[in-house]
């Protein structure tokens, strides 16, 4: 047999709409350790259900959260200062 982990069955909901999209017939759900998961196929939508079946809601990406911090400069780069032309003077 295989060692590979068993992946729980997805099923499609018949009349669900994706509160995302609105499109109807492209949501599919699934269990993992006993929470409900669902997402659409079409726009890519997902999130979990609490035992009540609503909406948990993920955390919002802010500054503080965030994975990914900015490149660092390009050391070849330089700023550049302009001086105004003193013949294009307006009187």
């Amino acid at each position: 047999m295989s060692d590979a982990p068993l992946t729980p069955p997805k099923r499609f909901i018949a009349g669900a709409v994706c509160p995302a999209c609105s499109a109807m017939d492209t949501i599919r759900m699934w269990n993992v350790d006993g929470v409900p998961h669902r997402e659409c196929v079409t726009c890519g939508y997902a999130d979990t259900l609490n035992a009540q079946g609503q909406s948990v809601p993920r955390e919002l990406p802010t500054r503080v959260n965030a994975a990914a911090p900015k490149a660092p400069a390009d050391p070849k780069v330089q700023p550049v200062q302009f001086f105004p032309n003193p013949k294009l003077k307006k009187d």
